[in-house]
């Protein structure tokens, strides 16, 4: 990894000229094949998933983890992490799976200790078949948990991996970067940033400049993409600890419910209207909150061009992922609640967009 944060090895950093050639290549060849039928899609599916604390059980020096470790009070251990890993892997592996047999072909995460966790998530029983490969930059958040990205060779090919630092006034203050992963899906690029953030601790008002700040920067990210190439699909991806309606995300990030208001510099929030009617992606106090959220370009959107565009959006809220009894019932069906251990999924309901491209 190079000092501003990109990869180098297996995957390799290409400038923006080197992109930009590519995705004229990938235009051109399938330019012809798009305008003589118009009737006929491919589809794939692009997820994110809070998994809520994926800590191995090692206790590293630099990191503020002691909780997960078996001398805590958490009392981690081998066994509930192997769990852990069950469960998410379960999860992930349903994902998408009724839209295309592969399901997803790209999944942010938040909530990762390191690259490890998510190498053994990887190779989790449920998931090893689909041979996802692993990114993860770690960050300065005190906690020590990072967003990171499984995506299936298969289907997408990184080109360009950044890491993105959230700078406050605050010296004090760190929490998570914002993930950009530039790449080939089935030999169209697109741009898949996973971001995670800062929480609503000390209250929502008190906090909300930090994330406004998170927003400031996730925009700039989207516009700098944008500037390259106006009709880039961007996907901008994270658990925002904020819901649609909410400033950081309407106001700082522009992104809108409605696609008719969708153009320069506006951005597309397919999970406004579902918001809207209700649902959420967690829980807190008897109140549903959908801060998990995928948010579009306007190039997603126009149909008339080549490439992969949106299709629908969907929370992933099935039953068995709910808690079944006491106080918490219809909730996120959690590893631990109360302190204590009860062996879940996540605090968090995965969520993921359908995109489609012209065969």
């Amino acid at each position: 990894m190079t000092q501003d944060g990109s990869f180098t090895g297996s995957i390799t950093t290409m400038n923006t000229r080197t992109f930009l050639f590519i995705t004229a290549l990938c235009a051109l060849s399938h330019a012809s094949i798009a305008q003589n039928d118009k009737s006929s899609y491919e589809v794939s599916c692009i997820g994110f998933y809070n998994v809520e604390n994926l800590f191995d059980t090692l206790d590293t020096a630099e990191k503020n983890d002691i909780e997960y470790t078996p001398a805590s009070s958490n009392a981690w251990n081998t066994q509930k992490y192997m769990q852990k890993l069950d469960q998410l892997g379960r999860v992930i592996s349903e994902l998408g799976t009724q839209i295309h047999p592969d399901g997803l072909v790209v999944l942010g995460l938040a909530e990762v200790e390191n690259i490890e966790a998510l190498q053994d998530l990887a190779n989790n029983k449920f998931l090893k078949d689909r041979n996802y490969q692993a990114i993860l930059i770690e960050g300065p958040d005190r906690r020590g948990i990072d967003v990171g990205m499984l995506y299936n060779p298969k289907h997408f090919k990184p080109i360009n991996i950044k890491s993105h630092t959230l700078h406050m006034e605050d010296s004090a203050f760190h929490t998570r970067d914002q993930l950009v992963v530039s790449g080939l899906l089935d030999g169209s690029p697109v741009h898949v940033i996973v971001a995670h953030w800062p929480s609503r601790s000390g209250g929502e008002k008190r906090s909300e400049p930090n994330r406004m700040a998170a927003a400031e920067l996730g925009k700039f990210i989207v516009d700098s993409l944008l500037a390259i190439d106006k009709d880039a699909t961007v996907i901008y991806m994270g658990d925002l600890n904020d819901d649609p309606v909410n400033k950081s995300v309407n106001k700082v990030m522009m992104a809108t419910g409605d696609p008719k208001f969708v153009k320069e510099g506006r951005l597309y929030n397919p999970m406004y209207d579902m918001h809207s009617k209700g649902v959420g992606s967690l829980a807190w106090r008897d109140t549903w909150n959908l801060f998990d959220q995928i948010i579009l370009s306007p190039g997603s959107l126009d149909d008339a061009s080549y490439g992969w565009k949106f299709h629908t959006s969907r929370v992933y809220n099935m039953p068995y992922l709910c808690s079944q009894e006491g106080n918490f019932k219809g909730y996120p069906f959690r590893t631990f609640s109360g302190g204590a251990w009860t062996g879940g999924f996540s605090d968090h309901f995965p969520v993921y967009v359908v995109m489609k491209r012209k065969l």
